[in-house]
């Protein structure tokens, strides 16, 4: 991730518009950024308007950021062409070091002015980096212990030593930070559960061959990832491999399957799911300019990105499914399914431990499990997502957060108020 205290570059940035093709051979260069940065994105969010954006130090690309903008939800005239402007895990700032990096400064200062001159009325930024990582076990034993209110209140494993002053410079330049909040926001959680992978691990030795795979048959990094598991999943996740499961890939024409067996999801666990073309828009969307694409002359677009559909069978039933994205060195979890029958069979590890070692393949050293709450309440609502990710082995990280920027005070004082309530 960028260095967000960086020294500032000699001259001021400008910023401009850019092509879709410019942003992913941007992105291509930076193997750290989110796919929710991917210039593709928009075409699944339709209910936003996107830009990719590029900040110019004279013809020389240094930054990057996707935005989306959202009108308000309210039908008076002097508001028609009023917009939130959200930038979701960005800018993506140019990170190959010496005269390359960019200061904080020189590039939020043009991106707001940029965005006011679009009509943005608040400017939501959600900075990419990581302030501080916590031992996903350590995490697990408060969590049990319920001795601590939260996570932040137990000692990192690692604290950005950039982290405070980088807070510091963002209050200073007008920017208000996230509250932290037990639920999930509106937006990217400000915690995250994700597991360190270790490819390199497998990497072949001075005699040109890879480490020897254990009694078990598992790579050196495989199994460095399982151990990372409490005894449980691990012994569930080795024993969904002989337990007659046939694990496919599957295609466009799959998602139908998948979205019957999500909705059934959704219905049991009890949470409002999204609707098949959002997922064929994502599939269609992310696979445009990646691996999938080759030969098909739209490689340039986008950065190297794939979405893939994981389906595991038991003979002819679907017990579980799960949509997994990879963009570069980084791998997500982004959406499960699973079916009540044939548990004891454990699909829905089986998939993860797919994905885990399609992420290590491909040279990612982070698996992304998505949000998670930072209350160590063993009682809370989603103490047992907390539970569960770090089971998996994941750490838990906070990220900076989404901030915001008032470009117009009475109107995102509006906004909020208005979100608070429909929240």
């Amino acid at each position: 991730m960028p260095d967000l205290a960086s020294t500032p570059s000699s001259r001021p940035l400008t910023v401009r518009r850019i092509t879709r093709a410019e942003h992913g051979r941007f992105l291509a260069e930076h193997p750290e950024a989110s796919f929710l940065q991917n210039p593709q994105w928009p075409g699944v969010k339709i209910d936003w308007r996107g830009d990719s954006v590029g900040f110019y130090d004279g013809e020389t690309l240094r930054a990057t950021a996707l935005v989306l903008f959202r009108r308000l939800p309210v039908p008076l005239p002097v508001l028609k062409r009023r917009s939130l402007a959200y930038v979701a895990e960005g800018p993506v700032f140019d990170r190959t070091g010496g005269d390359a990096v960019v200061d904080l400064e020189s590039v939020l200062v043009p991106l707001v002015q940029y965005l006011k001159s679009r009509g943005a009325f608040l400017v939501r930024v959600g900075l990419p980096g990581v302030v501080n990582r916590w031992d996903g076990a350590e995490v697990r034993k408060a969590l049990a212990a319920g001795e601590h209110r939260s996570v932040t209140q137990l000692e990192p494993i690692h604290t950005a030593p950039e982290a405070a002053e980088v807070r510091e410079r963002l209050t200073a330049l007008g920017w208000r930070a996230p509250a932290e909040a037990e639920e999930f926001e509106a937006g990217q959680p400000q915690f995250q559960a994700r597991i360190p992978l270790q490819p390199e691990l497998d990497a072949p030795g001075p005699d040109g061959t890879g480490a020897e795979p254990n009694k078990n048959g598992e790579s050196p990094a495989l199994e460095a990832a399982l151990n990372r598991m409490d005894s449980t999943s691990r012994r569930q996740t080795r024993k969904s491999t002989r337990s007659e499961l046939t694990i496919t890939v599957g295609t466009a024409e799959d998602l139908p399957a998948w979205q019957a067996l999500y909705e059934e999801t959704a219905t049991r666990d009890g949470f409002t799911g999204r609707p098949l073309a959002y997922f064929q828009r994502m599939f269609a969307e992310l696979n445009a300019g990646g691996p999938r694409a080759a030969g098909s002359g739209s490689g340039d677009t986008a950065a190297d990105t794939e979405c893939t559909l994981y389906l595991a069978h038991y003979g002819e039933q679907l017990l579980a499914a799960a949509i997994y994205v990879r963009q570069a060195r980084f791998g997500w979890y982004v959406y499960g399914a699973s079916s009540s029958e044939e548990r004891k069979r454990y699909a829905p590890r089986a998939l993860q431990l797919r994905q885990i070692k399609d992420s290590l393949a491909a040279g990612c050293t982070w698996f992304d499990l998505g949000g998670m709450s930072p209350s160590l309440d063993p009682e809370y609502e989603l103490a047992g997502l907390t539970r569960f990710k770090t089971t998996m082995g994941a750490d838990v990280v906070q990220t900076y957060g989404e901030w915001d920027y008032p470009v117009n005070r009475a109107l995102a004082a509006a906004f909020n108020l208005y979100m608070s309530r429909r929240g």
